[in-house]
């Protein structure tokens, strides 16, 4: 068997965290591509290496002192070295970044890459493996899409030279060789193309939680956890606020129909979270639940003489020029929405609003700036009559106001809008209905 393995930045937070990654990969051969993200926190109150990096390029860009912070990140890296007795020289990289920053020759894409280029560099040196940097792997247009068939051949003559090697997640590079990033959460992403380039057989992805939960445990204390779950429900629940993995993991792993298992790096014999394609076991009727705040909602009345196609389209059209990702439109005959993330909007606000009056047949715009997303998701739903009744009458037995509804044709997710106020109390009680209740078996 082959497999490429990952492990996020809390499996990286400490020299003992590094010592228990060691000791998983040299427990199993098959383990031949290690992916690393940048060192994570050791503490609730620590930092970051990516959010450090980022600080220290927003400091600079505006003439703020930045050297503690630059320090901050260094250190991490060195003492991992001092304290493992390692070899590789990282400080002449670190002498380098600064006198590139200093001068302005270092974009902030490549200068937050290096907490994953660093991870892996050392990384190597402790496995004994060979370090492939994921700048010569993961190519991206102009446009920061991944160049697939041109990745996965970068992929397939890595592994036809290296037997085994640790690669940096998180960042590939544009035709021009400068560095591109994946969003935050993306080396998730690379390991999946090099788990589809290498032709594994299986994905691993180590955090620091044992699979996925039906719900978030920081909201519900001890979820009940969940054993196998399809593609499509981990899209849903990660696009959603289910954070283990990034949502477009999945994308390169379909056709191939690579599994993945996320495991625990500090219990890595605890039996985790196997995505599949298919699902051979499906006992419950709700797989998962999570959700998060902070969305707004514009509501907009149009002329009823006007159509509703080209003014929606002409919203959009300036939507996609603000780069505002939308995440819903509910229509009705003469009035839709668009529900966005608050906190997206909050530079564009007053310039996008002002464009959006000029549209001609728009007669009013209201906004909804309270309301949370909660994702109800089960591949059983659509097996099961009465499904969407039975989950919205929770919200009627404990006095939530639904302010919006959206259900997919395949009907193994549903959406729902709440306050803020509502959210946790909404999914406590999603969750006590639906956690431990199975379905009976189907009759043959």
């Amino acid at each position: 068997m082959y497999k490429v393995s990952k492990f996020g930045g809390s499996s990286l937070s400490s020299v003992q965290e590094w010592k228990k990654v060691k000791a998983i990969v040299e427990a199993d051969d098959d383990r031949h591509i290690i992916v690393v993200s940048a060192i994570g926190k050791a503490l609730p109150t620590d930092n970051k290496v990516t959010d450090l990096l980022y600080l220290v390029y927003q400091h600079h860009k505006y003439h703020v002192a930045y050297d503690s912070l630059f320090r901050e990140v260094k250190e991490k890296y060195l003492s991992i070295k001092r304290e493992l007795g390692l070899n590789v020289d990282i400080e002449s990289d670190f002498d380098e970044i600064q006198e590139r920053l200093e001068n302005d020759r270092i974009s902030e894409e490549e200068l937050v890459s290096r907490g994953e280029y660093f991870s892996a560099r050392l990384m190597a040196d402790y496995l004994g493996f060979d370090f492939v940097d994921s700048k010569e792997l993961i190519n991206f247009d102009y446009n920061g899409q991944v160049v697939e068939e041109e990745t996965l051949d970068c992929i397939e003559r890595a592994v036809s030279v290296h037997d085994y090697m640790v690669v940096p997640g998180f960042y590939g590079s544009y035709p021009n060789y400068k560095i591109c990033l994946f969003s935050r959460g993306g080396s998730d992403v690379t390991g999946a193309y090099l788990a589809k380039g290498a032709k594994a057989d299986l994905y691993e992805n180590f955090t620091d939680v044992s699979g996925f939960y039906m719900a978030d445990p920081r909201i519900i204390l001890h979820p009940r956890h969940i054993s196998q779950i399809s593609y499509d429900e981990l899209r849903e629940l990660s696009y959603m606020g289910a954070g283990v993995l990034h949502e477009e993991t999945i994308l390169p792993l379909i056709d191939e129909d690579i599994p993945i298992l996320v495991l625990n790096t500090n219990h890595p014999e605890e039996e985790g979270t196997w995505v599949k394609k298919e699902v051979t076991s499906r006992q419950h009727l709700i797989t998962g639940i999570s959700g998060k705040k902070g969305f707004l909602a514009l509501t907009f009345l149009k002329k009823r003489s006007v159509s509703k196609l080209s003014i929606i389209l002409q919203v959009l059209n300036l939507f996609n020029a603000y780069h505002l990702q939308v995440e819903h439109i509910p229509t009705s005959i003469d009035t839709f929405s668009i529900v966005v993330e608050k906190n997206a909007m909050e530079e564009k606000y007053y310039d996008l609003i002002a464009d959006l009056k000029r549209i001609p047949g728009i007669l009013a715009i209201t906004e909804d700036e309270d309301l949370a997303m909660i994702a109800i998701v089960g591949g059983n739903m659509v097996h099961h009559a009465g499904a969407s009744g039975e989950i919205l009458s929770v919200f009627g037995r404990h006095k939530v106001n639904v302010k919006l509804i959206d259900q997919g044709l395949e009907e193994y997710q549903m959406l729902i809008g709440v306050s803020n106020a509502d959210f946790e109390k909404s999914i406590h009680a999603l969750y006590d209905r639906f956690a431990h209740e199975k379905l009976a078996p189907t009759a043959s």
